[in-house]
């Protein structure tokens, strides 16, 4: 049986209705922890004219592969092994992509795990291309909501190491590689699609 997530099936609409205009223009977009393959799946087949690189840990490739055999779309290509914090595996990628994107990652991982996403990201990236990142962020250190905080508690006792992350301190990241944030757009349950391009 293949996986499936409830949250991707709630949160695909609102996305691709951001999304698709920022990628009109590009042919190829990596998606980092494409998790269940589901939203790969999905804007795969409402954007056809991009090639979709799914990629995650190695465990999770399985349950992509099965959304990706099941829709049998040309421009999804089988899941990359990547895990963020091993750089020769960014540098195993030999290619850049028009865009980026990766739906609520950034507080799963360590801070450390963060630092490194954008350090890679940017150099993968063609000039002015997108990073867009969907998930829950802190503004100046400060919760957006009081469920975001009971999250932010719950990923903690999961894993010490994780935490919904300030974008401010993103925006620091970012500018160490040359990105710009230039968009920042409110999602349903509290979420946020942030942008960044490579300047």
């Amino acid at each position: 049986m293949k996986p499936f997530s409830e949250s991707c099936v709630q949160n695909r609409v609102p996305i691709i209705q951001i999304i698709k205009p920022l990628l009109m223009k590009c042919e190829t977009v990596l998606e980092i922890g494409s998790g269940t393959g589901q939203h790969a799946v999905y804007f795969a087949t409402e954007m056809p004219q991009l090639t979709w690189y799914t990629s995650d840990r190695e465990q999770n490739h399985w349950g992509i592969q099965q959304w990706l055999d099941e829709a049998k779309l040309d421009n999804i290509k089988p899941p990359i092994a990547l895990d963020v914090g091993d750089q020769q595996a960014w540098r195993d990628l030999e290619q850049s992509f028009d865009a980026i994107f990766s739906a609520n990652t950034l507080h799963i991982m360590s801070a450390s795990e963060v630092e490194c996403f954008f350090a890679e990201v940017a150099a993968i990236l063609k000039p002015q291309a997108l990073l867009i990142v969907y998930g829950p962020f802190n503004y100046q250190g400060r919760y957006t909501s009081d469920s975001n905080a009971r999250f932010d508690d719950w990923l903690k006792r999961q894993n010490p190491q994780s935490a919904i992350r300030d974008s401010e301190w993103l925006d620091e990241l970012a500018k160490k590689v040359a990105m710009k944030r230039i968009q920042d757009y409110t999602m349903p349950a509290n979420n946020r699609i942030l942008v960044w391009q490579k300047q």
